[in-house]
């Protein structure tokens, strides 16, 4: 179905943006659209298309069912009740995907140790990866700011979250600032993302409320990480979707820089980062 308006809404794609993210031909979306009223656009007063973001993943589930031999209108209506909502919460996307990633709760000094470890490695192995932040508030990033400069100075792109006032569009070596607003589940997480060729790892922590006047050093966060590329590209669209509510454009060209996800060793990764988790758990009990 098409509507018209005078302007174009924020965070809609042209059709060939559109045609860019899901690598199906303008013209025959176009032609889907005049037979099947699918994609669904609003009409500009000029006649041009807008789509909304979340018509790219709709797209995506019509083509893979059409090469399994469905229908093209069978195909539109399986895809429509298949779809879900982008996952909004970085912690939510792990703990729920995989009864493997189990989460240990752990002090921040510990968390910043393991975060810090992993942001070292991704800029040792990583061949321009996808980079991604989550801070809460944007005081905390201020702290590591110039850190991410340097990670992000050889990264294919890179995104951090917190309540920052604004968007502010990436330089050439630095990441692109996106406010979180206040309802966000991610204004209470802790994350880092490396989404690359050569390494990939993520680290999330969904802070536990504290009592007032708890020491910094004292905060607790259920966390969950892995270096598994399959667990780590679930945190990496959670990323995407949140850049994509303000610039459906750099969500696109930082997802189109991500490489093929192997998951041969996925069961291997899997076992490691849970004897890893032990021994944080053991280091943090001692200490």
């Amino acid at each position: 179905m098409n509507r018209f308006d005078a302007t174009p809404p924020e965070n809609t794609l042209s059709i060939g943006s559109l045609a860019e993210r899901t690598g199906v031909p303008t013209a025959t979306l176009r032609s889907w659209e005049a037979r099947y009223g699918f994609p669904s656009s609003t009409r500009l007063a000029g006649g041009h298309r807008r789509y909304h973001p979340e018509q790219v993943a709709l797209i995506e589930r019509v083509v893979a069912l059409r090469q399994q031999g469905m229908g093209m209108r069978r195909a539109i209506q399986e895809a429509s009740v298949v779809v879900e909502p982008p996952e909004r919460s970085f912690f939510a996307a792990l703990d729920s995907s995989d009864a493997s990633l189990r989460p240990r709760v752990l002090r921040k000094p510990l968390l910043s140790a393991l975060t810090s470890a992993l942001e070292d490695e991704c800029m040792a192995q990583a061949k321009a990866p996808v980079l991604l932040g989550a801070f809460q508030e944007a005081k905390h990033y201020r702290a590591s700011e110039v850190r991410w400069h340097e990670l992000s100075r050889t990264a294919a792109g890179a995104a951090v979250f917190a309540d920052f006032a604004g968007r502010e569009a990436s330089a050439i070596g630095r990441p692109t600032e996106v406010h979180l607003d206040e309802d966000s589940p991610v204004r209470r997480e802790w994350a880092l993302v490396c989404d690359g060729p050569g390494f990939a790892a993520t680290v999330v922590g969904w802070e536990h409320p504290s009592p007032k006047g708890t020491r910094d050093e004292d905060r607790r966060f259920e966390t969950i990480w892995s270096v598994d590329p399959t667990v780590v590209r679930r945190a990496t669209k959670v990323g995407l979707s949140l850049v994509g509510a303000g610039d459906p454009e750099l969500s696109s060209r930082l997802e189109q820089s991500l490489p093929v996800v192997d998951d041969r060793w996925s069961p291997q990764l899997q076992r490691a980062s849970s004897l890893f988790g032990r021994v944080l758990e053991y280091i943090q009990d001692a200490s």
